[in-house]
């Protein structure tokens, strides 16, 4: 997700610190646009742009392979990418819960084993405060929950299962030198709520203008979780711009992170 908004303002400053940047992106045309751009404002060339459709799960393993195959370290893995709109994914899930959680799930198992061989290594998860309404079934995850505002729903479904999957993943690589953690950036101005519906954008826009952050600020929380010193002890935890704090009590609750954790295999065949 870094061709656009909160990912392309991150990858830029970790490009500007010397950092070899790979955007995974979904579309070739912005996410090479991104790519050169950022070359072109920082001066460092070890910017790459590679595809990555997470609506696919094909296209999440073909990519896994790819870049096992190409790139040999892997310190950092940002999980940005995030869409609200409602639909069907070719794989039979709802698009906000794939793209915002399972694909980022799949893509961080397949590398799991590579951030551990270039350890101390670290991934963050791009969440949000939305996850306090999230209400996760794990008997019916990745479909679509009923009721009026289904797409709205499943949206804080899927941040609350960012959540969670930050602080299972933390458990479970206790002792690797892999840390993870969750980020709610802030409310940015971003093209997120592009797809919601015409009535709701004539609210949405003006108060996206005059109160939300622009992206250089919501990446800031992003970046301190990435190269920030000393956090290790902390991982698992949910960090917003005031530094971490405690999520709403369905992210603190460790017999559904494992529930979601083991789902999750389960609807991937892992």
């Amino acid at each position: 997700g870094g061709s656009s908004g909160i990912g392309a303002a991150t990858a830029l400053e970790l490009a500007r610190c010397g950092a070899r940047v790979i955007l995974a992106t979904r579309s070739t045309r912005r996410g090479e646009a991104a790519a050169s751009r950022i070359r072109r404002e920082t001066g460092n060339n070890e910017v790459q742009f590679m595809h990555l459709d997470l609506a696919s799960l094909r296209s999440v393993r073909a990519f896994a392979s790819t870049f096992l195959c190409q790139e040999p370290q892997l310190h950092l893995l940002i999980n940005n990418a995030g869409v609200s709109a409602g639909g069907t994914t070719e794989d039979g899930f709802s698009l906000p819960f794939q793209v915002n959680h399972l694909g980022h799930f799949l893509l961080t198992q397949l590398l799991l084993e590579r951030l551990r061989s270039c350890a101390p290594s670290r991934v963050v998860i791009v969440a949000s405060s939305a996850h306090c309404a999230g209400r996760l079934r794990p008997e019916s995850l990745g479909q679509p929950p009923p009721g009026l505002f289904s797409t709205f729903q499943d949206y804080c479904d899927s941040k609350l299962a960012n959540v969670l999957h930050a602080r299972e993943l933390a458990t479970r690589e206790q002792g690797t030198q892999v840390t993870c953690y969750a980020v709610h950036p802030g409310f940015v101005n971003t093209s997120l709520f592009r797809h919601a519906p015409l009535w709701l954008k004539p609210l949405l826009l003006p108060l996206a203008w005059l109160l939300f952050l622009d992206v250089s600020e919501g990446a800031q929380v992003v970046l301190d979780c990435a190269t920030q010193d000393g956090l290790e002890p902390l991982s698992g935890r949910y960090f917003t711009d005031c530094g971490p704090r405690l999520p709403w009590p369905a992210g603190r609750d460790d017999r559904l992170a494992r529930a979601l954790w083991e789902g999750s295999e389960r609807l991937l065949g892992l």
